[in-house]
């Protein structure tokens, strides 16, 4: 067998597991988008289909009519995106501080921030909530931004970011040149580690828009309740559950999260590839 004969169908292999991946991995997303548009009726019916025998609109307007799932997700989006844009601009700031400036004790600090990546969270709860009842935070949505904002992985990945990308010569030169530390973080470090911002984008947004524990415990009222919290009240009546309308919901609240895969994907990409030739 020649080589070119034997590359092709390795490369045939490979796009053929590939796309049996993707199927499988979206057998749940279309099941559920099916499931959005079936009557009440055709989820109890004897007789199964892949596509809604009689398709409705109806869970979706069950869902904006008889909930407040406007306000969980205005909720989810005034958290995420400023969690989003407080934490790129704290973990970009302390990571370009580890990676460019040299300090006293700077290994054993670093060390020690890298270290609380291994702390669960339902450890360091307590003393959080404790802070957050003291600063009058309960109930609001400082208490569910301002902890999704400080990421210890996100420092450390800035900061190798920061190594990579941002050479000490160039930060020098600027130096020379009159610019301010301000000037050389935002004109110069940030442009040049946009694809590790794209990254770690992406991470907090995730993680603070699919947060269920945390406002389980920050949040009273059902006003201020965010997307994960507020679906599961749905759930709460195990005798009357709406599954169409919890489809609905569902479909609805992954939208979001695809969109901004796809407007940073190209950074993301760009992430791994920096990583990769790091490595």
């Amino acid at each position: 067998m020649s080589k070119t004969r034997k590359d092709r169908i390795v490369k045939i292999f490979i796009h053929t597991m590939l796309t049996l991946f993707a199927v499988v991995t979206l057998i749940p997303f279309y099941w559920m988008i099916v499931n959005s548009f079936k009557s009440s009726g055709d989820f109890y019916s004897i007789e199964k289909s892949l596509i809604p025998l009689n398709p409705t609109f109806q869970n979706y307007v069950e869902l904006f009519a008889d909930t407040f799932f406007t306000r969980w997700m205005g909720n989810s989006f005034v958290v995420s995106i400023l969690s989003v844009l407080l934490g790129l601009l704290i973990c970009s700031a302390a990571g370009y501080a580890f990676g460019v400036y040299n300090f006293r004790f700077k290994k054993v600090i670093f060390w020690t921030v890298l270290s609380t990546v291994a702390i669960p969270e339902i450890v360091t709860i307590i003393p959080v909530f404790d802070i957050m009842v003291k600063a009058n935070l309960i109930d609001k949505y400082a208490s569910l931004i301002l902890p999704y904002a400080v990421s210890m992985f996100g420092i450390f990945l800035m900061k190798q970011y920061v190594e990579t990308s941002l050479p000490k010569e160039l930060v020098e030169c600027a130096r020379i040149d009159g610019v301010s530390e301000y000037g050389i973080f935002f004109k110069i470090a940030l442009p040049l580690v946009k694809p590790g911002l794209g990254v770690l984008g992406i991470f907090l947004w995730i993680n603070s828009w699919s947060s269920y524990f945390w406002p389980l415990i920050m949040i009273r009222s059902q006003e201020m309740m965010t997307l994960p919290l507020g679906l599961a009240t749905l759930y709460a009546d195990p005798f009357d559950l709406k599954y169409g309308v919890l489809m609905a919901a569902n479909t609805i609240s992954t939208i979001p999260i695809i969109i901004i895969f796809l407007f940073a994907q190209e950074q993301f990409v760009a992430g791994l590839t920096v990583g990769a030739v790091k490595g």
